[in-house]
């Protein structure tokens, strides 16, 4: 605003000095619509460009010609805000009214009033004010006007999609890890259910075997209460190492950490059991896959399905498991004979950490009471070609 009141003040004085008088109305009239375009230019720039292309003739024609600044900056400023084919669209509107101004300045310079300081006898009729000539002009400056603010505008467009694009994988990569720490803490929860739960069933097992005992037989007693201890450590360093992947912590280092279970402990977890008083005979057939993630989840399966026996069963004659690998899958049947099981209050968790378990390995899984009184697992986990 201020470099456009300069520039008309400047060929204001110019044109209203003797002996070229211009009207003096008509430069202040074109200077308060000149400032009203620039006004409006942010807030209503269709408005701003169409009084521009306005004003430009009409100030070449009678005013001192400093309006054709604005239409530099009309032109320039949609080139720059809006797309390729609309910039265009602006600079064709430009050069009608180009063509406009360009005869309305040839017939001034020639018999109108004088405009920029000069008068008539200072422009020979054939030459300097010819239309075309000045047409040409400013067509040129008009498109070179419209080269520069559609480069602008299409960089400022690519850097603008550059910095959305840049936000959005941000974003992106903010929701993956959300969603990467939402699996380990679900996962880790699951661990933790299936340590503690099975845990804490062994240990009041023994515990209320130990305490039937003790009168009787306090040898028996006292190996069973080593045997809570020794389960309770084991627990304790499970926990443990869950807890320091939790932290970040170097799940190897340090007492008390343990790794992962697999199938190869199957044969002392089932004895863990009988220790507990859950008659369990297990039966592996089948050469087991390498896999310890595959190993952990099976191994799991069968926890989590004999501490549902040894929790909810009454009576319980016997528990089989059978685990039988083949080159594609692997089945486990976990089944208990005795009396009716008491419906778990508490199996929905342990039983949701099965169902996620064998869906990563594409199987399934199905729980219910069987014909026999007992408790039936079964769950095929596809390890093979997948």
């Amino acid at each position: 605003m201020s470099a456009y009141a300069v520039f008309a003040v400047g060929l204001a004085a110019l044109s209203t000095a003797p002996p070229y008088v211009t009207p003096l109305w008509t430069m202040i009239a074109s200077g308060l619509c000149g400032a009203a375009v620039l006004a409006t230019r942010r807030r209503h720039p269709l408005l701003s460009f169409v009084g521009a292309i306005v004003l430009w003739p009409l100030s070449l024609a009678v005013g001192s010609g400093a309006e054709s600044m604005l239409i530099v900056i009309a032109l320039y400023s949609a080139a720059t805000s809006r797309s390729a084919p609309r910039a265009w669209l602006c600079f064709g509107a430009a050069v009608i009214s180009g063509g406009l101004g360009a005869f309305a300045l040839a017939v001034r310079g020639n018999a109108g009033p004088p405009i920029l300081g000069l008068g008539p006898s200072d422009f020979p009729r054939d030459t300097l004010l010819d239309w075309a000539n000045v047409y040409a002009i400013i067509v040129v400056a008009l498109l070179i006007v419209t080269l520069l603010g559609t480069n602008a505008g299409h960089r400022r467009r690519h850097m603008n999609d550059l910095l959305d694009r840049a936000e959005r994988l941000a974003h992106e990569r903010d929701q993956q890890v959300e969603i990467a720490r939402a699996l380990e803490r679900e996962r880790i929860a699951r661990e933790m259910h299936d340590v503690i739960a099975h845990s804490l069933s062994v240990i009041i097992a023994v515990a209320d075997g130990a305490h039937a005992a003790i009168e009787e037989r306090p040898e028996k007693a006292k190996e069973a209460i080593g045997r809570v201890a020794e389960t309770g450590r084991r627990t304790l360093g499970e926990v443990r190492r869950l807890l320091g992947n939790v932290r970040g912590e170097d799940s190897t280092a340090g007492d008390g950490h343990t790794p992962q279970p697999d199938v190869s402990q199957l044969v002392s977890l089932a004895a863990e059991f009988v220790t507990a008083g859950l008659p369990v005979r297990l039966v592996v057939t089948g050469a087991p896959s390498v896999d310890p993630v595959l190993g952990l989840a099976v191994y799991r399966i069968v926890q989590e399905s004999l501490t549902n026996v040894l929790r909810h069963a009454r009576r319980v004659r016997s528990a089989t498991v059978t685990v039988t690998w083949t080159s594609d899958d692997v089945s486990i049947l976990v089944r208990d004979v005795g009396s009716m099981v008491t419906s778990p209050s508490d199996a929905g968790r342990g039983l949701l950490g099965m169902r996620e378990r064998v869906a990563l390995y594409d199987g399934f899984i199905e729980a219910g009471p069987h014909e026999d009184g007992g408790w039936r697992v079964f769950a095929r986990l596809r390890w093979g070609e997948r």
